[in-house]
């Protein structure tokens, strides 16, 4: 991989006679002291004196930015500091400047401060599920047995693993720490099926009061309070960790996640209590058995799709909120979610409901059928596509960071994709060892979360003073991070020549010693996995020539050595990252 300034090769090397004195565009960083790799380890820190001027806004700035990257980032404005910016000074694509103190090139990913506010509503919560699950445990064992509980549980669990592994799949661009998956799982499974169950056996007994027949309960009340219940979880988060809220992706992680835990408690009821229980009693084990292969048949194989269903659309509305900076899309955005999943929630259950009380079973299927699995279908296909999109929120976002320095073309190419971003881990792998491919598969992860910082930044997201000082310095520290897990990797091919990226052109050392500039090719050359064969420069090739045949590189007597005489033949040798 071609280094980027102020990095440099791990390995030191020429530094070119003549570096350019322009910068990459108008009102970037100058280039011409920091470009090349400084010598050693040494990196640079954040100049506390020198500010960047505006970029100057003419057609000459226009003609020299490549097409399709928009316009080019603005630089910091005149006297203003990372720290000591507010929203109004510091512009929503302005890029910092490159470091210059050895320490911030190393710094980790940002993380949270501990402290005792923090841990107080942490244990709380911790206090609130356990309390609900031992809850849960037991009115399940008192009512349908430990038998029924055990029976029960064991097939709900099954398809938990495949169900979850989905919503892992579907967010592996950015992965969520796995201690708020778990905290959403667990708040459905405890705290909503506790709450939903004792409601809906409150509004039972009260339409049984008054007269009204058990299976409105299903069709009115249910959808409402399962669904309230199911989205408080993720709510909580949304409220109190919103970095952790990316986009829509998220949301329907959160919120999947919710209602796949609750879904399991449910189904633990339904295959143990009336499945296993009921038919034991009446006719024997071998009849609960058969009950729970029917039930499951039904609840999971044809419909356990639903609860999640239901209730990603309240976290499709969750992470439009967290993407957006219109106060009154904050709000309306989460409640519209909220009201289309009980609809859909109580529609899915007004099917049997009406099959039974008319006798009719084909408005079930046609219901079922006509509705809710293309529904569901085009619920999949939608997050398949909002996935991809995502995971290309790298180019379109980074390209502002690529002009100043912080990233090599081939860097933001190679962050397209998830099989471009496994063939980078896999040469980072080979060309520097398991350390190498964890290297990069950080890098992977710091250089995701600088670009959703940054389009948060460009969003508006970052609205008052605090916020963007808050943003400035989170930044800083990515960049920090992203620059000291390149030099775990960077500059280790043996196959390649040392080059590096100063924000316009490779800079290249060639066999003959001469550091030359190379323009970049219109397509960033990608990564490769695999062990290339060794590259013959000079003498013959292993294996004897056919009679006249003359391979390049190969001299005969007389011949004289091939000559090296500059940039004009930028195919001779690419940039390393290939």
């Amino acid at each position: 991989m071609a280094d980027v300034p102020p990095t440099g090769s791990p390995d030191p090397v020429s530094q070119p006679s003549s570096p350019p004195s322009s910068a990459p565009y108008p009102g970037a960083p100058d280039l011409s002291a920091s470009s090349a790799p400084p010598e050693g380890p040494a990196r640079d820190s954040w100049p506390s004196s020198a500010h960047l001027q505006e970029p100057a806004r003419d057609s000459s700035a226009s003609a020299a930015q490549p097409e399709g990257s928009g316009s080019a980032p603005a630089a910091w404005p005149a006297g203003a500091v990372p720290g000591n910016v507010t929203a109004v000074e510091a512009p929503a694509d302005a890029v910092p400047p490159f470091p210059a103190d050895p320490g911030q090139t190393v710094a980790p990913i940002p993380g949270r401060r501990s402290g005792l506010r923090r841990w107080l509503p942490v244990t709380g919560v911790i206090v609130l599920i356990a309390a609900a699950a031992i809850g849960m445990l037991i009115f399940l064992g008192y009512n349908i047995g430990l038998t029924g509980l055990a029976v029960g549980l064991t097939a709900a669990i099954l398809p938990v693993p495949l169900l979850a592994s989905a919503f892992a799949w579907l967010d592996r661009y950015e992965p969520e720490p796995v201690k708020y998956l778990i905290f959403c799982f667990a708040w459905g499974a405890a705290v909503a099926t506790a709450a939903a169950l004792a409601v809906n056996t409150g509004a039972a007994w009260l339409f049984d009061k008054i007269g009204l027949p058990d299976a409105l309960v299903a069709v009115l009340v249910a959808p409402f309070i399962e669904e309230s219940m199911k989205a408080l979880g993720p709510l909580l988060l949304f409220w109190r960790r919103r970095a952790e809220w990316s986009g829509i992706t998220d949301g329907i992680v959160y919120c999947g996640l919710s209602a796949l835990g609750f879904a399991m408690v449910e189904n633990v009821l339904y295959l143990g209590g009336h499945g296993y229980a009921a038919g034991a009693e009446q006719y024997g084990p071998a009849t609960g058995l058969t009950n729970v292969f029917l039930i499951f048949i039904v609840r999971i194989l044809f419909t356990g799709f639903a609860h999640p269903l239901f209730t990603s659309m309240t976290g499709i509305g969750l992470g439009l909120a967290a993407r957006t900076a219109d106060r009154n899309v904050r709000w309306l955005a989460p409640i519209g979610g909220l009201l289309l999943a009980m609809i859909l929630h109580g529609t899915f259950n007004l099917l049997p409901t009406l099959s039974a009380a008319t006798g009719q079973s084909l408005i079930m299927l046609y219901g079922y059928l006509g509705f809710m699995v293309p529904f569901f279908f085009a619920v999949v296909g939608f997050a398949i596509a909002l996935r991809s999109w995502e995971g290309r929120l790298t180019e379109r976002v980074l390209h502002h960071y690529v002009r100043t320095g912080w990233f090599a073309p081939p860097e933001v190419a190679a962050l397209g994709s998830l099989g471009r971003r496994h063939s980078a881990r896999q040469w980072a792998k080979r060309v520097a060892g398991p350390h190498g491919g964890k290297a990069m598969k950080s890098f992977q992860f710091a250089a995701t979360r600088l670009a959703i910082l940054r389009d948060g930044m460009q969003r508006g997201l970052a609205g008052d003073q605090n916020e963007m000082v808050k943003a400035t310095f989170e930044e800083r520290e990515l960049l920090g991070a992203i620059t000291g897990y390149r030099s775990v990797f960077a500059g280790r091919d043996p196959q390649t020549p040392p080059a590096w990226w100063d924000g316009q052109l490779y800079r290249i050392s060639f066999p003959d010693g001469v550091v030359r500039t190379v323009a970049p090719p219109a397509e960033p050359v990608m990564p490769v996995p695999v062990q290339l064969p060794p590259a013959y420069a000079y003498g013959p090739p292993p294996f004897a020539p056919h009679p006249g045949q003359q391979y390049p590189g190969q001299q005969y007597p007389g011949q004289q050595p091939p000559q090296y005489p500059g940039p004009q033949y930028p195919g001779q040798y690419p940039p390393p990252y290939k």
